[in-house]
């Protein structure tokens, strides 16, 4: 079920500083977002979950093999490796267009970006979680690409053909695959030239349904399948933006990505930055899972991905996790996720690297019932291969937050939201 849309704030910091946060004037531009994993009567969308830990699994699967193709087994976390595909037998279920305002029904954070001179326009999903950017090509025949805006580039003046081909292996047996080519690209007024991209010739049936035509990477260049710099860093090495920061609100209304700084209308006092410590991640060391004043779990990496709804945790620390919620118990073992009584919806759980517990509001916790008195929870054991010890946060945690991205001070910042 596809997305809703409102506008939102694509904003572009225009004056520099020394301080990471910046505030500038901006541009909007439309959204749109795919549904998550509560159905609008309130119950539980378990195909939909499982076919989110499936794209999870398999997108840092690929993340993984990037990685140490770029970089080397060196850069990986203690006990990362490289997963066997997932798959997911059934049908993708169908999405439908709809406006982005229950808070309960998040996947995916899309806009509209052109490609090309003049441009072609596509809405795309912005992805903290990986670094490459691709959208269906006219040369794409299949029924699956049939609705989506695709890139000509025989229509282009700037279009220019290089060697080598893009490809991720996803989990209904099939991929996204095409050749690799430079072009102008343009988010709102940030415009960057030869910019690194494909235009698919092969898209995967899972995407075939959903409204916003393909991805754009915000991660590191490390973990690029294309082996090239991501749209926001060419971005910085051009000049198109005077700041190599990037902020993100992810809320029931008033949503906003900001390049090139920080929106400070948008949260109360400053960031609270720690180090990126990952090779190709927005990933952070020394988090802590808290349950109201009790540290549950300590001394973990967490991945800061907006490209999922999910927070995935090491099975045994999930485990562990939820024995801090009375009566909660196993829901789905082979994908990890656990429910709880309905009438006790935690919403004192949090996570902490070192300075206040950011909190996890309970609608955000609550993924929706399972029978009259059981719900699911956000947080699902699950091992991605990303290490032994790590954590991965999606946009059940970042909607609570305001969250900074900086690759200048190579950081990420959370601020409270207004």
């Amino acid at each position: 079920m596809f997305v809703k849309s409102s506008l939102i704030a694509i904003a572009l910091a225009l004056s520099t500083g020394a301080s990471p946060v910046l505030e500038g004037l901006g541009t909007s531009v439309s959204f749109g977002k795919r549904s998550g994993m509560t159905n609008e009567d309130g119950w539980f969308d378990h195909q939909r979950a499982i076919q989110q830990v499936v794209y999870d699994h398999n997108k840092h699967r690929q993340n993984m093999i990037n990685l140490e193709r770029n970089v080397g087994k060196e850069a990986f976390n203690e006990g990362a490796h490289i997963m066997p595909v997932a798959n997911y037998s059934s049908q993708p279920q169908k999405r439908q267009a709809e406006k982005l305002t229950d808070e309960a029904n998040d996947e995916y954070w899309a806009g509209p970006i052109s490609i090309g001179t003049p441009g072609q326009n596509f809405l795309i999903d912005f992805d903290t979680g990986s670094s490459d950017l691709w959208v269906p090509s006219t040369n794409c025949t299949s029924s699956y690409c049939s609705k989506k805006d695709k890139y000509n580039a025989g229509a282009s003046s700037t279009s220019v053909h290089k060697s080598g081909t893009f490809s991720i292996q996803y989990g209904d047996g099939s991929q996204v695959s095409g050749p690799v080519y430079a072009e102008t690209v343009s988010v709102a007024s940030v415009t960057v030239k030869n910019q690194a991209f494909s235009p698919v010739t092969i898209i995967s049936p899972s995407f075939g349904s959903e409204a916003a035509d393909g991805i754009l990477g915000l991660a590191f260049p490390a973990i690029s399948n294309l082996r090239q710099s991501p749209f926001f860093n060419t971005a910085k090495s051009q000049g198109a933006v005077k700041s190599g920061v990037f902020g993100m609100k992810l809320a029931k209304s008033g949503s906003e990505l900001f390049l090139g700084g920080t929106d400070t209308s948008l949260y109360s006092g400053s960031p609270e930055y720690h180090a990126v410590t990952g090779s190709g991640f927005w990933q952070l060391s020394s988090g802590s899972i808290v349950n109201s004043t009790h540290t549950i779990v300590s001394n973990f990496q967490t991945i800061i991905d907006s490209g999922t709804t999910i927070i995935y945790g090491p099975p045994k620390s999930v485990a562990t996790f939820y024995k801090s919620i009375a009566g909660s118990k196993v829901y789905d073992s082979q994908n990890g996720f656990y429910s709880f009584p309905c009438k006790n919806v935690p919403s004192t759980v949090g996570f902490n690297w070192g300075g206040k517990n950011w909190t996890i509001s309970g609608a955000n916790f609550n993924y929706g019932k399972v029978s009259a008195t059981e719900c699911v929870g956000a947080i699902a054991g699950q091992d991605l291969g990303l290490g032994s010890n790590t954590w991965l946060l999606g946009d059940s945690f970042m909607k609570n937050v305001y969250t900074a991205f900086s690759f200048d001070s190579n950081s990420v910042g959370f601020a409270q939201l207004k």
